[in-house]
């Protein structure tokens, strides 16, 4: 059953709905040794290409979720940002968590934070969700920073070594930031 999709703007970028033409941009950013830092490894072309069809189907199931983010300016794909709801069993689930992934030349400019700030206003204004969640790896500082920008809190007694990850992994150890509905609108 098909939901209507819900897809934000704001004043640069335009969270949407994937199209065909996403696909090769998103596997060079996945690919990509320096954006996938944070990540056990960059992602190889079917990995990716699975990735986006998820994306695209939970969207077309749900009406919203990990959108492809593009540019208006020249209408060029620059990365993902969304809301998601983990498969790990992870010590806080069931929970939905605020998501983002751009690609190197959109980084530095503002626009994460622009796209994370609109999937936020969706997930409290239109699904009326209690709480969003956000979680990295604790070497992870440029996303805490924009966590915290968004003004997430970190809950100290949140941290968790991520199951899908061995031990020993140095990415396994994991923090956790949470907003709120009423800080949100606070804001």
């Amino acid at each position: 059953m098909n939901t209507p999709l819900i897809e934000p703007r704001t004043t640069r970028l335009q969270l949407r709905q994937w199209q065909p033409p996403d696909r090769e941009a998103f596997a060079a950013m996945t690919a990509d040794p320096e954006v996938m830092r944070y990540f056990p490894a960059p992602l190889t072309r079917a990995q990716s290409d699975a990735m986006a069809d998820r994306c695209e189907a939970l969207m077309e199931e749900r009406g919203w979720g990990v959108w492809a983010v593009e540019r208006l300016e020249d209408q060029q794909f620059i990365g993902i940002v969304g809301l998601h709801v983990p498969q790990a069993q992870l010590p806080f689930s069931p929970c939905v968590e605020i998501m983002w992934r751009l690609a190197r030349h959109a980084w530095h400019q503002g626009l994460a934070t622009e796209g994370a700030q609109a999937a936020l206003a969706v997930g409290f204004d239109d699904l009326q969700l209690p709480e969003i969640v956000a979680f990295t790896t604790s070497s992870n500082l440029p996303s805490q920073a924009l966590m915290q920008r968004l003004g997430m809190v970190r809950d100290e007694n949140g941290d968790f070594d991520h199951p899908a990850l061995e031990a020993g992994d140095p990415l396994r150890a994991h923090v956790l930031y949470r907003l709120s509905a009423a800080k949100f609108k606070a804001r």
